[in-house]
C-alpha cells in the first residue's frame, strides 16, 4: 500500500485560501487557522495602532500596517500578525510585505495565547524580526522583546495604567491607559 506524503503548503496555497473571515498562516508550511478577532482585540489593535502611527509614521522611521496583510518570510512561512512596522519601504509588494518588519505586534486572545508565545514567536525570532511586543488585554500588559542571536530577549514591560518608554526607539512612549478603556 502506498503511502501518501504530506507536503508543505507555500505561498500560493495560503493565496488561494477561503475569504471566511477566519486568519490563515503557515509557518514551516504548516497551516495555522485563527478564528476573527474579537471586538476588545479589535479595540486594542486600533488604539495600539494611532500610538504607533503617531510615532514612526510622523519620524517618518517607518509605516504601521493592520491585520489582515501577509507577511510573507519565506513561501513557507507567511504571517498575519495584529500590528507590524516597516521601516524600509522596499519590503512592501503587491502581495504583502516581503521582509521582516523592524516591529511585529501580536495581541493575545483565547485561541492566540500559546502559539503567539511559541511557534510564531521562536520562528519570527529566527527569520529576523528585530522586536516582537505580545499584548495581553486580559492581563492589561505589554512585554517587548528584542532580537538576540535569532531569539527573543525581554526588553522591558508594562502593566495597568503605566506607560511605557521603549528604549529602543528615543521618545517611543506608550500609553497602557488607552488600550484598556
Amino acid at each position: 500500500m502506498a503511502s501518501e506524503l504530506k507536503r508543505r503548503l507555500d505561498y500560493s496555497d495560503l493565496a488561494a485560501s477561503p475569504d471566511d473571515g477566519k486568519i490563515y498562516e503557515l509557518v514551516r508550511g504548516e497551516l495555522l487557522v485563527s478564528p476573527s478577532p474579537s471586538p476588545m482585540h479589535q479595540r486594542v489593535s486600533k488604539r495600539l495602532q494611532r500610538q504607533l502611527e503617531d510615532y514612526f509614521e510622523s519620524r517618518e522611521l517607518g509605516e504601521v500596517f493592520n491585520a489582515p496583510i501577509d507577511v510573507i518570510l519565506s513561501e513557507q512561512d507567511v504571517f498575519v500578525p495584529d500590528l507590524i512596522v516597516v521601516a524600509e519601504p522596499d519590503h512592501i509588494s503587491k502581495r504583502g510585505i516581503e521582509s521582516p518588519p523592524v516591529l511585529v505586534v501580536e495581541i493575545l486572545s483565547p485561541s492566540s495565547r500559546r502559539t503567539d508565545r511559541g511557534v510564531k514567536a521562536r520562528r519570527y525570532a529566527e527569520l529576523g524580526v528585530r522586536h516582537y511586543w505580545i499584548v495581553d488585554p486580559d492581563r492589561r500588559r505589554l512585554e517587548c522583546h528584542q532580537l538576540s542571536r535569532r531569539t527573543f530577549r525581554p526588553l522591558i514591560e508594562a502593566e495597568g495604567g503605566d506607560t511605557l518608554d521603549h528604549p529602543a526607539w528615543d521618545g517611543l512612549s506608550v500609553n497602557l491607559a488607552a488600550l484598556w478603556r
